[in-house]
């Protein structure tokens, strides 16, 4: 007899306080009564007879062993007693090698161990606690109930899903994973009075409530049953089930045979030999639109390039289930289906397929918004149905990944295709080249010959135009030139000057002569290739004498390497006062772009628009709002009018960002801002050729031109340029808009972020006549915080007022 089998009572750490539709009562009738039958007059000439007549004897000394108890600590009191009715079920031989325990059903509560289950559990350590990986406190309910009905009603239902225990092994410093086999062979289920009967319209109803619990409980009130009895469980170390293996083996791999392989998979998972098997990708981006697109299929229903509406072709149920909700839906009987829905499209599709059930599995892409719906289909009514969908639960990750894996090339080859024919794109114009490389992409696999991209162009949509130009930079340029020119040649005459000190050469003089005459030159102003001859000059009779005086030594090295180390290593001049000045140019226009972009972003929260920006001596944008820019949008001119006045907020915060950025850079610059005001909406064409955009139409081209002449413009009647430091101009063509801007002005000035405005007439320029402007002094605040400015709501709240 066994020796080790009874060492420990061991509780799982799932369902200690959960409900259950049964009352669990230990039991060992039924192998009580099989040594009874070997007691029996019937089985004297039995080996076995003597020995049981006298175990049945003793037993009948303990009734609470045969006829059950819920007190589990009866289990440590008979533990002798225990160990002698089960000792059949763990012939010693095996105790080494099978890994058993006699076990109370759905609590996994287990009290008797072979050898070799004991090492395995004195090697997880004396804090292990058997835990059911895959189990939930409402499935071990449902399962119970479903056991009733197998048992008690004679309705075989199939949620056969494996159950594994992950158990450490402190010895080998890993986790082992085992999957559970029950037996439940001396167990028996028997109704009480407060049990409900089962009839066929519950059964039917529960086939399609897995999810439901409340449903299960109706029909299976808590403790409306009784158990007795006891179970057997086996553990067998394994990794996965075979199918599930091979299923996600298959996903792993993909392949042209992809969805056949996977039909045969779940024909053998269902048992159903004609089981059927489709998916369709659908693009379900916009979440307010009804319409969607199969973007990719090998369905049971739809085709590549269906276009429909989801209301139109599914119930609201579905619709709401798949496409919103994103939850596994499960048809049992598709002729009910239909009744209920009075036939409808998605009915009349699957009674042209044959299907009698079906399962339809959403799956969403994580970030291109894509959505797979699986279709696992069975001519047959009720063979596919809520409770086992479920069976599908531990491979949909491996389905999931396939289908991030299929979106992700497909998105891979539009990207591909816009970035071949287009370019990188703004966000809020996206979705338009995205419809224009479908498109493209279903016309080549369609064989359509010829096929080109289509050209896009936006049609009615307004312009508004900015800029914070750095003023005088030509100027502060070209004088940074001039200062480092003046150094290098100033310390290459003290090089020379030196070296006459030690070897009185002609040449050093004559050299000296043509230095200080480049120098005279530089000082009274720069002209176009000055700089490039002066260096060609140093490189050509400079440098080589240079060396020279480097190798007569005394002391002369020292000099030339005071001039050597003025010199910039990449450049080979002296590049002091430039390097000041572009490095003050890089940090303005770097603090102007990173604040523009980030006010941009929140802008596109009030209405989605194009909006470009690119850094010259300054920081110049533009933006494009309207109703052909957006997809599923209304556009209201409320928004251009809040854009407008956003970008004049904008163009103030901006400009006390340059006043403040003047203490922190290494050269002194200052900005002058200027707005562009377009009354008349225009198209924009995106150029192939350039891969951007631009103005379509003759008549719009006069806003380019005048986009590109404005900052040179002066005052009418003066030699006094319109943009200077410390103020905004805003330029229009049509009093209308001065009256527009004079309120957002009004407001602004309310806000102390303007001053004094001036009305201006502008000189006419090439090919623009007519322009006027409104100056408007800016009001630098001080210890300005970029982070505390004008809200959106406060613009919008006074363009409403």
């Amino acid at each position: 007899m066994a020796t080790k089998t009874m060492m420990r009572i061991v509780n799982s750490t799932i369902n200690k306080d959960a409900e259950l539709p049964l009352q669990l009562s230990v039991s060992f009738k039924k192998v009580f009564s099989m040594f009874e039958k070997y007691a029996s007059e019937e089985q004297v000439g039995s080996p076995y007879h003597k020995s049981a007549k006298d175990l049945v004897k003793e037993l009948r000394k303990y009734p609470e062993l045969i006829e059950g108890f819920s007190d589990l600590s009866l289990l440590k009191k008979y533990e002798e007693q225990i160990q002698i009715l089960l000792d059949p079920l763990f012939p010693e031989p095996l105790l080494g090698n099978e890994i058993k325990a006699a076990t109370i059903p759905f609590s996994f509560t287990s009290f008797m161990f072979t050898d070799r289950f004991e090492n395995i559990l004195d090697n997880a350590g004396d804090e292990y606690e058997m835990f059911v990986r895959n189990m939930e406190d409402d499935m071990m309910y449902i399962m119970a109930c479903t056991y009733i009905l197998n048992l008690c009603y004679g309705y075989n239902i199939d949620l056969k899903r494996p159950f594994f225990f992950d158990i450490p092994d402190q010895n080998l410093g890993v986790t082992k994973h085992y999957r559970a086999a029950f037996n439940g062979d001396f167990m028996e289920v028997t109704p009480t009075e407060n049990a409900p009967k089962i009839t066929e319209e519950d059964y039917r109803e529960l086939l399609d409530n897995f999810d439901n619990i409340d449903v299960w409980k109706e029909k299976f009130p808590p403790n409306s049953y009784i158990l007795s009895g006891f179970g057997l469980m086996n553990l067998f170390d394994v990794t996965a089930d075979e199918t599930i293996s091979s299923i996600r083996t298959n996903l792993l791999k993909s392949g042209d045979n992809l969805t056949e392989e996977l039909q045969n998979n779940l024909r053998e998972f269902y048992n159903i030999k004609d089981l059927m098997l489709g998916f369709s990708l659908f693009n379900i981006e916009d979440e307010e639109a009804d319409r969607t697109v199969v973007k990719m299929a090998e369905s049971l229903i739809f085709t590549q390039g269906n276009d429909f509406v989801c209301s139109d072709f599914f119930c609201n149920h579905i619709t709401r289930r798949i496409f919103k909700s994103n939850e596994t839906i499960a048809l049992s009987d598709v002729e009910k289906y239909g009744k209920n829905t009075h036939q409808n499209s998605f009915y009349k599709a699957l009674k042209k397929k044959g299907v009698g059930s079906i399962i339809l599995i959403p799956l969403k892409a994580s970030n291109n918004g894509f959505l797979a719906v699986l279709e696992i289909a069975s001519p047959r009514p009720y063979e596919l149905n809520s409770i086992n969908q479920n069976k599908l639960k531990d491979i949909l990750p491996a389905f999931e990944a396939a289908v991030e894996r299929a979106s992700e090339e497909h998105q891979n080859i539009i990207e591909a295709t816009i970035q071949e024919h287009y370019t990188s794109l703004h966000d809020s114009v996206k979705w338009r080249f995205i419809d224009a490389a479908e498109k493209y992409q279903n016309e080549l696999q369609s064989g359509i010959e010829d096929t080109k991209p289509d050209q896009i162009v936006f049609e009615d949509v307004h312009p508004l135009y900015g800029q914070a130009d750095i003023k005088g930079s030509s100027t502060a340029r070209n004088e940074a030139i001039k200062e480092d020119l003046t150094t290098q040649l100033t310390l290459a005459i003290s090089v020379l000057d030196k070296a006459c000190e030690t070897e009185k050469l002609p040449i050093y003089k004559e050299l000296m002569f043509r230095v200080e005459e480049y120098l005279s030159n530089v000082k009274g102003g720069l002209n176009a290739g000055d700089e490039i001859g002066i260096l060609d000059f140093l490189k050509r009779d400079i440098y080589p004498v240079f060396k020279h005086i480097r190798d007569l030594g005394k002391g002369l090295s020292k000099e030339v390497d005071v001039y050597m180390d003025r010199l910039d290593p990449v450049l080979h001049v002296v590049y002091e006062k430039r390097k000041a000045y572009e490095d003050s140019v890089s940090m303005l226009n770097d603090k102007l772009a990173k604040f523009i972009d980030k006010k941009q972003t929140e802008a596109q929260e009030m209405f989605p628009h194009y909006f470009e920006r690119y850094k010259t001596d300054g920081v110049e944008h533009d933006m494009y709002i309207g109703q052909s820019l957006v997809k599923n949008k209304t556009f209201d001119p409320i928004y251009l009018y809040n854009l407008r006045l956003w970008q004049l907020q904008l163009m103030c915060e901006m400009e006390n960002v340059a006043n403040t950025m003047r203490s922190c850079i290494p050269h002194d610059l200052q900005v002058a801002s200027l707005i562009l005001v377009h009354s008349n909406p225009l198209a924009i064409k995106f150029r192939m050729d350039e891969k951007q955009f631009d103005v379509d139409g003759a008549y719009n081209i006069r806003y380019e031109i005048i986009k590109k002449r404005i900052d040179k413009a002066h005052i009418k009647g003066t030699d006094e340029r319109l943009t200077i430091p410390g103020k905004i101009s805003i330029v229009y063509s049509q009093d209308k808009d001065a009256d527009e801007y004079l309120k957002y002005i009004k407001y602004l000035q309310s806000k102390n972020f303007l001053g004094k405005v001036e009305k201006l007439e502008l000189e006419d320029l090439q090919g623009v006549s007519g322009l006027k402007a409104l100056r408007i002094e800016v009001v630098y605040q001080k210890d300005f915080d970029e982070k505390n400015t004008i809200t959106f709501q406060d613009l919008i709240e006074e363009i409403k007022s």
